[in-house]
């Protein structure tokens, strides 16, 4: 029983499946890039990624990528955040 008055299971926000953005920002280097499609692309399946967007910080010091994906549930969705959270070259990931 949840202390807080509540269930301890919070009722689903997205509606599986469905295409959602990760976004992964880290310091801009020639291997970023890959390094997150590489760990993005452990979880999902090649025709899930259906779109990639990059954009650098004003000072050109930072890369942020956005990927949007075809998500098909969210144990997928924790294991990309997880995976990308873990990886040290990875700053924040959205």
């Amino acid at each position: 029983m949840a202390t807080n008055g509540h269930d301890d299971k919070a009722p689903e926000i997205l509606t599986f499946p469905c295409t959602i953005d990760i976004k992964a920002v880290g310091k801009r280097s020639a291997r970023f890039e890959a390094l997150v499609h590489e760990i993005v692309s452990r979880h999902i399946r090649p025709q899930d990624l259906l779109s990639c967007t990059t954009r650098e910080s004003r000072g050109g010091n930072y890369l942020a990528i956005t990927l949007t994906i075809r998500a098909s549930a969210r144990m997928q969705l924790d294991a990309i955040y997880e995976a990308l959270s873990a990886s040290p070259e990875v700053l924040m990931a959205l």
